[in-house]
């Protein structure tokens, strides 16, 4: 295990993604070592699998303005990147693999029901008109709900997801640019609900079940610290003497 890490570490895979790697690597040992396969001789105990601190990636709501009422008739692709990192961010900050694998049997009446690919955990989302309005412009085939992936069987379309996420971050950089506003990315619109809606002083229970996280604890990661702004005020009060 100890190797493993420091191969993922070596393909510069970030501190939390190994750790993610480990906790599944870890729970599966579990299950066999409760079956009697494998003993439990404490393979993961020199490795990390905690959740480490990192930079905030959440941007404030007057630049997800900007970027919802830009005009973009003249940039068809910016504008189609634009409604799925907007759709992401109505729903709750829903993963572009949540996304791309969207299927129309996952609607039901008013709401949208899925499963996290990441975690596995069930969610529901209510579809609120912004939100059916982007499904309705770029409606996808008779069985996915966007037209990210074309392809039916798990190898086909998964090679199209890694080529698609890949084009939507390139293109929400370049999108960026032309607005003038810091570089986006695919995993700041769900930052970016975390954090406004926390500074709307909604609790973080809700919050973190909003996001469809397993504890408080992990949603804590996706909260952009206190303004800068706030801080520097606060010391200057202080240091005041």
């Amino acid at each position: 295990m100890e190797r493993y890490e420091r191969w993922l570490w070596g393909r510069r895979v970030s501190r939390n993604s190994s750790s993610f790697y480990m906790r599944n690597l870890r729970a599966m040992c579990n299950v066999l070592a409760k079956k009697g396969v494998i003993a439990d001789a404490g393979l993961f105990a020199n490795v990390y699998t905690g959740v480490a601190k990192t930079r905030k990636r959440a941007v404030a709501e007057g630049v997800l303005a900007r970027v919802r009422d830009a005009d973009l008739t003249l940039f068809p692709k910016l504008a189609y990147c634009r409604d799925l990192f907007l759709f992401s961010f109505y729903c709750r900050g829903m993963a572009f693999v949540d996304i791309a694998y969207l299927r129309w049997r996952d609607i039901e009446g008013e709401y949208i029901y899925y499963t996290r690919h990441k975690t596995g955990q069930r969610l529901e989302v209510r579809i609120e008109p912004c939100m059916e309005e982007i499904m309705r412009r770029y409606a996808g085939s008779a069985e996915y709900v966007f037209s990210i992936l074309t392809a039916t069987d798990w190898e086909g379309a998964y090679r199209q997801y890694r080529t698609a996420i890949c084009s939507f971050n390139r293109t929400l950089k370049s999108l960026s640019k032309l607005l003038d506003i810091p570089v986006l990315s695919s995993y700041m619109s769900r930052h970016s609900w975390a954090t406004i809606a926390r500074n709307k002083q909604i609790p973080l229970s809700v919050i973190s079940e909003g996001m469809g996280h397993n504890s408080e604890s992990t949603t804590q990661i996706y909260l952009a610290s206190f303004n800068q702004q706030v801080v520097d005020e606060a010391n200057r009060s202080v240091i005041s003497i």
